[in-house]
């Protein structure tokens, strides 16, 4: 309920919307009530031969009301004359006492009720219709006057729920979209994470509705209730109390309900999530599972996740259905004691049931109608109010999955007082830097090295030794362990994330493009940029030509989803063509030329001999041609600096080294 409560908190942004569903929510409920009320006048006037107006029957109420007075007046003056002659300390003039009391109250009573109907009488014979039949067409007016005026209250109720509650889901999707990005690495798979996809976007949704139910008919329909039970309270409130013995069993049944509902709904997001998994494992690997001819395999597999999901769905839907059930019988059983209990009085003339009093006097075919008819329309409510409360549980399951990764604490964190370097810089220093996974192995163990401003430094090791964790401490993706990494003498973790990454691009083996032009994927990361800043880029990259020549529309050409489909080398070259136009201190090459044609390589490597003069470039690589731009090379091996140096000095000293470029130049030959 906490995280709810934050909910909430966003939901109650929107005040003037939150004013309207209240306002609109009470103006139903009081309609809802009137609509209900008609059934006394036409109980009462209309259908009675005695009375042919209200102007009648409210005079007649008056005469009655009057002779009433006059017969209490008469009792109590009895009583007094009896208690008056009785002896003061006798039980007998405790009783007459407890008699006059009683009388004094109900003609209290009847003297307010006399007050009240000549205070509408004036209103009354003004306006009220003549006739009984008339008094039906004005009232059968009020009521489709009243029913369309509530129908407006309740159009306008939906609107605004519904605006307040997308609204609330749109921020809490911006805030949960906003939080993904700063999340670890680990927390994305190879193609992003499915988990936060589902949370993304089915956990939200299920937060919407259970806004939605909450701001809605959790509101509206209470009110109703709340209205219908008032009615049946002010005819006969002791009468009510008794019928409404059943209600903490109600509460108790819903409350066992809640919480299973709510268990089940967690259960059936999670099983949803790992349907988005299989999904996004499927057609992400899509190649490989044509390639291999497994569509069976996946085919299985997912039907596996879909009847999990299915079973979990008919285990909601059952405690739904039971809920919705137990209340609809709870209702049943308060109206029919309502029917009993009001009955035996109606046909009795009676005051009092099982020897307590319900009504200081007897009830009328109209109140009693008007009774039974104020508690079936609190049980219409109590009916939808089940309906919605597994709304509402799902809602608060999903609001628990959504700020679980919210809340969800990363290991990077901006620095309290941030500290800033000259550019250009003149090292960079891994000192003693050690660095584990959670849960993981160790991958650094003690790492030492300097890369000065203006060297490349090219990096090689056995897959697995550390080389890319390298880089990610590099570019703060992650803290080390132990150890620092500098740019001069200011540790990395005390510069602002995003003045440390404006000084480095960087392009890895899986080139990413976005569904979007060539201009603008050349544009990301640099949106300040012009296009002839991305021209000269391009050109840099040696990727003006084929976007020109080999593209239906030039810059303009739609990359991704539904656009234009790329080699890998084009692709690797828009991706060093946003590297370039970034014009960055530190340019990071992560294996990315190792899967690309020998020609697109050598332009390549053309581009980044002209870009890295008077930069600093870091090659992970093991093509013997990337090899070769390097001012040094370093060989990293078990999470350590095995031997760094020149080719020639490797290719004698290092054995690692040594079967690296045998293995590759037999390649390359």
């Amino acid at each position: 309920m906490k995280n709810f409560g934050r909910v909430l908190a966003i939901a109650a942004r929107r005040r003037a919307a939150i004013v309207g569903i209240l306002l609109t929510s009470l103006v139903v409920a009081l309609l809802w009530g009137a609509n209900i009320s008609v059934l006394y006048p036409l109980v009462e006037v209309v259908f009675d031969k005695e009375h042919e107006s209200l102007a009648d029957y409210n005079d007649f109420r008056i005469a009655e009301a009057k002779t009433q007075l006059i017969a209490k007046d008469q009792q109590i003056e009895a009583l007094n004359q009896k208690l008056s002659a009785a002896n003061l300390s006798s039980e007998r003039s405790i009783d007459l006492l407890q008699q006059v009391e009683s009388e004094t109250y109900e003609r209290t009573l009847i003297a307010n009720s006399i007050t009240s109907l000549e205070k509408v009488k004036p209103w009354i014979d003004a306006y009220a219709p003549n006739g009984a039949y008339a008094t039906l067409l004005f009232l059968m007016g009020l009521l489709v006057f009243g029913t369309f005026i509530k129908l407006v209250a309740l159009g306008g109720n939906l609107m605004l729920v519904q605006y307040v509650s997308e609204r609330t889901s749109l921020d809490l999707r911006n805030e949960f979209f906003r939080k993904t990005l700063h999340l670890d690495l680990e927390a994305f798979g190879e193609n992003g994470s499915a988990d936060l996809t589902a949370r993304l976007t089915n956990d939200i949704s299920n937060v919407s509705t259970g806004i939605n139910a909450l701001l809605g008919r959790l509101i509206r329909e209470p009110l109703k209730m709340l209205v219908c039970l008032s009615i049946a309270a002010y005819i006969c409130p002791r009468l009510l109390l008794l019928v409404m013995v059943i209600t903490p069993l109600a509460g108790l049944v819903m409350h066992h309900m809640s919480r299973a509902i709510r268990r089940a709904s967690r259960r059936a997001m999670e099983e949803m999530s790992q349907m988005y998994g299989l999904l996004n494992n499927s057609f992400a690997g899509i190649r490989v599972v044509k390639a291999f001819n497994t569509q069976g395999a996946e085919r299985a597999k997912f039907k596996h996740g879909t009847t999990k999901f299915y079973h979990k769905s008919m285990k909601m839907a059952f405690y739904n259905t039971l809920a919705r059930s137990s209340s609809e019988m709870l209702g049943i059983c308060t109206v029919t004691m309502a029917i009993l209990a009001g009955g035996y009085l109606a046909v009795h003339q009676g005051t009092h049931l099982l020897g307590i009093r319900m009504t200081d006097q007897p009830l009328g075919v109209g109140q009693v109608m008007t009774f039974f008819a104020a508690l079936i329309g609190a049980s219409d409510p109590a009916k939808k109010l089940s309906e919605v409360w597994a709304g509402l549980q799902r809602g608060l399951a999903a609001t628990e999955r959504v700020y679980a990764i919210i809340d969800r604490q990363t290991r990077v964190s901006e620095p309290v007082n941030p500290q800033s370097v000259a550019r250009p810089h003149h090292k960079i220093s891994f000192d003693d830097i050690v660095f584990q996974y959670p849960s993981g192995p160790t991958v650094l163990q003690g790492v030492d090295l300097t890369v000065r401003h203006g060297e490349t430094i090219a990096i090689v090791g056995p897959n697995g030794g550390g080389k890319s964790t390298l880089i990610s401490l590099l570019c703060r993706f992650d803290d080390p362990t132990s150890g620092q990494v500098l740019l001069d003498d200011v540790p990395v973790d005390q510069m602002r994330t995003r003045d440390l990454r404006r000084r480095i691009a960087l392009v890895t083996q899986r080139t990413v493009l976005f569904d979007d032009t060539i201009e603008n994927n050349i544009r990301y990361g640099s949106p300040g940029a012009d296009s002839h800043a991305v021209v000269r880029a391009a050109k840099m990259a040696f990727a003006d030509d084929f976007i020109r020549q080999k593209t239906p529309e030039g810059y303009k050409t739609m990359l991704g989803g539904g656009g234009m489909r790329l080699s890998g080398g084009q692709m690797q070259r828009i991706a060093l063509a946003r590297a370039f136009l970034r014009d960055p201190d530190i340019l990071i090459l992560d294996e990315a030329t190792s899967q690309i044609d020998l020609e697109s390589e050598q332009l390549i490597h053309q581009a980044l001999a002209k870009f890295l003069v008077d930069r600093t470039g870091i090659m992970i690589t093991h093509r013997p041609t990337s090899l070769a731009m390097a001012d040094r090379i370093v060989v990293i091996e078990s999470g350590k600096v095995a031997a760094e140096g020149s080719h020639n000095h490797l290719i004698k000293s290092n054995r690692f080294y040594q079967s690296l470029c045998g293995t590759e130049m037999s390649r390359a030959a």
